[in-house]
C-alpha cells in the first residue's frame, strides 16, 4: 500500500473535479458539452493536458494521430511502461467524466509519486485518446486503434457532416497523415494498460460502493429488421385478413425483452420506424434496430438464434416478409485475471469489497485485448447516468479511485520486480 508520510491516502481529489470542471469548458456548443476529434476543441484540451502533464514530471508530446501522451520515466530507458488513460473526447451535450475523469485521475496519481519521488522499475505513460465515441467521423476507437496497430487507411476518406475527410482534419489539426502509423504502439514493451472510468450503470451505486473490478467488456452485435406486411384501410379491412407489420414488429420487440431477461445479456430496440404512418392506415412496412450484449459471446450468439427462431416462426405465421441486416459484430473482451486480482486485492486493502462487474459499454481497454494485458476499475456515478449533463460524480468516491489505483501501480511493481 502506498504510504504518503505516513498516511495511506493521496491528496488530489478537489483537483481532479476541479480539472474535469475546467475541460468541460472547451467545447463546440455555448450550452452544453460536445468535444469531437481533431477539432479546435480537442485542440485546447491537449494542449491543457499536456501542461498538466509536465507540472507532474513527464515528458509529453502529441502521436500521429493526435492523441496526448505523458511519461513518468524509469531511470531505465529500456524499461517496459504501463500505460494508464482513457479518452478526451464527448458525445454531443454529454457528461463532465466519461473518460475524462480517467485521464485527469492518472496524472494525478502520477503527480504524487512525483512529489514523493518515488521511482520505478518500468516506465508509467498516460494517454488522452483523441477519439474514442466516433462522434465526428462515425467510426469509433480512432485513437486507441491507431495506438494498437489497427489503423485503417480507408478511413482517411471518411467525412464529418460538414465535408471534411478525415485526412483534411488531420492536416488542419497539424497532423501529417501518412505519419499516422507513428501512433502504432503495439509492437512496444508494454506490461500492461490499466484504465479506470466512471461505470456509467447503476450497480455499484445499487451495492453503495465507490468503486468496482472490471471483469470484461460486452460483445455487441447489432441489427436492422424489416418485416413488410400489406398496408390496408383502418376501418375495411377484417382483423383475420390484416398482415399488420406494425403489430407483428410489437410481438417481436416483446419477445426480445422476455429473452433478454432470461438470459445472460442486455437487449435493446432503440429505434422503430413505420410506414405509411397514417392514424387510419394498417401499417405495411416496419423497421426496427437490435443492440444485445454479454460479456460472454456464446450466451449473446444462443440469446441471438432464439430471438430469431421466434421472428421467423412468427413473420411466416402471419404472412409477413422478414429480411435483416447485421451492421456490426464486435466479440467480448475479457481483462486479465491476474489484473482484476490485483486490482480486487487494492481495494480489499482499503477495507472496501471488491465487486467483480462487466461493463455493458464500450472503452478504448477493448483494443488492446491480445495485445497488451489489460484491466478496467469503475467509479460510481449516480444513478448511472453516462451520456448527459446529469453525469455525475463524488469527490469521495474520486478520493477512494485515486488511492485504489495508486496502489494498484505499486502492486504492479512487486509484481514487475519478481517476474523480472
Amino acid at each position: 500500500m502506498f504510504d504518503l508520510n505516513g498516511d495511506k491516502h493521496i491528496p488530489g481529489a478537489a483537483r481532479v473535479m476541479q480539472r474535469c470542471e475546467q475541460l468541460a469548458q472547451y467545447s463546440s456548443m455555448s450550452t452544453g458539452i460536445c468535444r469531437t476529434y481533431l477539432t479546435q476543441e480537442h485542440q485546447q484540451c491537449n494542449a491543457t493536458t499536456q501542461q498538466w502533464m509536465q507540472e507532474a514530471g513527464m515528458k509529453s508530446w502529441i502521436d500521429g494521430a493526435g492523441n496526448c501522451w505523458g511519461r513518468y520515466a524509469s531511470a531505465n530507458e529500456d524499461a517496459s511502461s504501463i500505460i494508464l488513460g482513457s479518452h478526451l473526447d464527448t458525445v454531443p451535450n454529454a457528461g463532465k467524466y466519461d473518460g475524462i475523469l480517467g485521464v485527469v485521475a492518472a496524472i494525478e496519481v502520477v503527480d504524487a509519486l512525483h512529489r514523493n519521488n518515488v521511482q520505478l522499475p518500468f516506465h508509467i505513460d498516460v494517454v488522452g485518446f483523441g477519439d474514442e465515441e466516433g462522434t465526428r467521423f462515425g467510426t469509433t476507437l480512432l485513437g486507441s486503434r491507431a495506438v494498437a496497430g489497427q489503423w485503417q487507411d480507408s478511413w482517411f476518406a471518411l467525412q464529418d457532416k460538414e465535408g471534411m475527410s478525415l485526412s483534411q482534419a488531420m492536416e488542419s489539426f497539424g497532423l501529417k497523415p501518412e505519419k499516422v502509423s507513428t501512433a502504432n504502439r503495439s509492437g512496444d514493451k508494454v506490461a500492461a494498460y490499466l484504465e479506470l472510468h466512471i461505470e456509467q450503470g447503476p450497480i455499484l451505486e445499487q451495492e453503495d460502493l465507490a468503486v468496482g473490478v472490471v471483469t470484461s467488456i460486452a460483445g455487441a452485435r447489432r441489427f436492422n429488421f424489416t418485416l413488410e406486411g400489406m398496408a390496408g384501410h383502418a376501418g375495411t379491412v377484417p382483423m383475420n385478413m390484416r398482415r399488420d407489420a406494425m403489430v407483428t414488429a410489437a410481438l417481436c420487440i416483446a419477445q426480445i425483452e422476455d429473452v433478454a431477461k432470461n438470459s445472460n445479456v442486455v437487449a435493446t430496440v432503440g429505434k422503430l420506424e413505420c410506414s405509411p404512418g397514417s392514424v387510419n392506415v394498417i401499417a405495411g412496412k416496419c423497421q426496427f434496430s437490435l443492440d444485445i450484449r454479454s460479456g460472454k459471446d456464446s450466451d449473446r450468439d444462443a440469446a441471438v438464434k432464439s430471438i430469431f427462431e421466434y421472428i421467423e416462426q412468427l413473420c411466416h405465421d402471419r404472412d409477413i416478409n422478414f429480411s435483416y441486416q447485421e451492421i456490426h459484430n464486435a466479440p467480448a473482451v475479457e481483462c486479465a485475471d491476474w489484473l482484476q486480482q490485483l486490482t480486487a486485492a487494492s481495494i480489499a486493502d482499503y477495507g472496501l469489497k471488491p465487486l467483480s462487474m462487466m461493463s455493458g459499454a464500450g472503452h478504448d481497454a477493448m483494443v488492446f485485448s491480445g495485445i497488451y494485458p489489460m484491466a478496467m476499475l469503475f467509479v460510481r456515478c449516480k444513478g448511472g447516468i453516462s451520456h448527459h449533463p446529469a453525469e455525475a460524480i463524488t469527490e469521495a468516491d474520486v478520493a477512494v479511485a485515486l488511492d485504489v489505483f495508486l496502489d494498484m501501480i505499486m502492486k504492479f511493481e512487486k509484481f514487475y520486480c519478481s517476474d523480472s
